[in-house]
């Protein structure tokens, strides 16, 4: 599988992986921009309103048609946060031209109709469609609104936006109900115009074709995009101490019959210079698998927990414990977590841990090379965060990390921010 980089356009950048181990090809443009409150749900919003039409195929019919006859491939909208960077565009589905039985040019035509989607949409007046942005913007609250109906991932975002209060990475990639109510067309159209004109752009392409194949096609499909000064100005700050010297605590209070105890740490020093595979490993070790500490002594020894489990941010230098919890239990679950992150401190991690969490690691990298969308995820990321390497370099490194350096990262993390979601007496039968 080779890798190419190379910009084909200014500040577009195409990241193109030579493979014919799929019969289908990948290709996903995403426009990257600051994530800002203010601005959140528009960006949000925009590639739900460009898929409904462009300026030759009117509306989302005739989308259709047009890829049922590319073979059944498909054009999703995909809005995403990657740290402090809010990521918007499409992700493309076609067959593979080498796997056609008359090399029809499949990805030529799906090149084009990106383009045209993203570049040409539908108007009048020169304005995005009323009928399309308003359609789009009620089910974009909606999205919004139903975030209430799973209690474990709302949990979470309540955290990092109670301990997050203060930076970008607070706000959702959905941006908030406030700001959504306030998008009409007049002031979408602007704000689309502005981003096609100075957002940085990253095209990735997983397929048979070569490299320079695929730059010549996407370069004449973008070839009419105005560009003006690019905003290289985007990035992620990356806190390493907590916001107050003493933990703060937070509580919602919702009609569920399962608490919900979520803890926020900064992970520190650590990422001044981080070793990336170490920290997936420390994850693995604390509570990012089956055989993890949060797993093996919180939810089945001690029964503390319905669930308990870690994930880390390496974009934005946080790691988060997730747990499901009875009421009466808080206190216990609680300080059992901390004792088991203060046991990795001492290095009280077993020779079987500490192998066990290599190979759930290792295993889960390279079951990134069985899927181009885990692939077209893990360069986007790389990208933004300025790595350079592939998923099995990754998992060959995670396999070589030693017991110290995972200690090195435990007593490197700072607690910061614990969230309660408690009951309020009315039970709720459909909670999650």
């Amino acid at each position: 599988m080779e890798t190419v980089r190379k910009e084909i356009l200014p500040g577009v950048w195409l990241t193109a992986l030579e493979n014919d181990k799929f019969k289908t090809g990948c290709l996903s443009i995403s426009l990257l921009t600051q994530l800002d409150r203010e601005t959140a749900a528009m960006n949000a919003l925009i590639p739900y309103v460009l898929r409904r039409g462009s300026r030759n195929h009117t509306d989302m019919q005739a989308l259709a048609t047009e890829l049922d006859g590319l073979y059944g491939s498909y054009i999703e909208p995909v809005v995403r946060k990657i740290g402090e960077i809010q990521c918007i565009g499409f992700l493309a589905s076609f067959a593979d031209d080498k796997y056609l039985p008359d090399g029809s040019g499949v990805f030529e035509s799906i090149a084009n109709l990106c383009g045209e989607i993203l570049l040409a949409p539908c108007t009048k007046g020169g304005l995005l469609l009323p009928e399309y942005v308003d359609s789009e913007k009620d089910k974009l609250l909606d999205s919004i609104k139903s975030r209430l109906n799973d209690k474990r991932s709302w949990a979470l975002q309540r955290l990092i936006e109670q301990m997050c209060c203060y930076e970008p990475f607070a706000v959702s990639r959905l941006g908030t109900e406030d700001t959504a109510e306030n998008i009409y067309y007049q002031k979408l159209t602007k704000h689309y115009r502005s981003l096609i004109m100075t957002c940085p752009i990253e095209i990735f392409y997983c397929g048979s074709l070569g490299a320079d194949a695929v730059a010549e096609k996407l370069s004449d499909a973008f070839s009419g995009m105005p560009r003006g000064e690019i905003d290289y100005d985007i990035g992620t700050d990356i806190r390493m101490n907590a916001v107050e010297e003493s933990v703060r605590e937070f509580t919602d209070e919702l009609s569920v019959t399962q608490g919900k105890l979520v803890m926020g740490y900064r992970l520190g020093d650590c990422m001044e210079d981080p070793d990336i595979a170490a920290l997936y490993v420390f994850n693995a070790v604390f509570g990012g698998c089956v055989t993890s500490k949060l797993f093996m002594n919180v939810r089945e020894k001690l029964s503390l927990c319905y669930y308990a489990s870690s994930l880390v941010d390496l974009h934005k230098g946080l790691m988060i414990v997730s747990s499901g919890v009875d009421f009466d239990k808080f206190g216990a679950a609680k300080d059992e977590i901390c004792a088991q992150l203060e046991a990795i401190k001492r290095g009280e991690v077993t020779d079987d841990e500490l192998l066990a969490a290599k190979k759930s690691v290792a295993s889960d990298l390279r079951a990134t090379l069985d899927s181009q969308y885990n692939l077209e995820g893990f360069y986007l990321a790389n990208t933004i965060d300025g790595l350079d390497f592939d998923p099995e370099e990754l998992a060959e490194a995670v396999e070589c990390v030693e017991l110290q350096a995972v200690v090195d990262i435990a007593n490197s993390v700072v607690g910061d921010a614990v969230y309660y979601l408690r009951g309020n007496g009315e039970e709720d039968s459909d909670e999650a």
